[in-house]
């Protein structure tokens, strides 16, 4: 009884048992805020990095939160390398060679990649690994691996 008592007294003074849905769009994806963009920190067009290296994440006006978190204008870093073709927006990102997942929040990894060209881009996606819509992806970037 003393637990109904106090359900009810949340909802009376303004409380939800519910945690806030984030919006969705006609299409199913997840709606992404105006100014919501993903970057990398570190590395630019162009650069030459050696075989091993470092690169940093950034997020701006979106929350990172592990993959299976719904919470509003939140989620999770992806990277795309040397990926030409983009999986379809109603499908969750998938989790192969070409596609990092970085679903428990990490915002950089170390990469080892073949010496020679290689195209990075980010995408930033919800708790299903569902691209927003609109996207939230950075520029692609072309690196040099020595």
């Amino acid at each position: 009884m003393r637990a109904i008592s106090l359900i009810v007294a949340g909802l009376l003074f303004g409380g939800s048992l519910v945690a806030p849905l984030p919006v969705m769009a006609a299409d199913g994806n997840t709606v992404a805020p105006e100014d919501a963009r993903v970057f990398f920190v570190d590395l630019k067009d162009g650069d030459t990095v050696p075989r091993t290296f470092k690169v940093k994440f950034g997020v701006h006006g979106m929350a990172i939160k592990p993959a299976g978190d719904m919470s509003p204008n939140s989620g999770h870093h992806h990277l795309f390398i040397d990926e030409s073709e983009w999986p379809a927006a109603n499908e969750p990102i998938p989790a192969d060679a070409h596609h990092k997942h970085y679903g428990a929040g990490q915002t950089e990894d170390t990469l080892t990649l073949e010496p020679g060209p290689h195209l990075l881009q980010l995408v930033f996606a919800d708790g299903r690994h569902m691209q927003f819509d609109p996207p939230v992806v950075s520029q692609a970037i072309t690196i040099h691996v020595q």
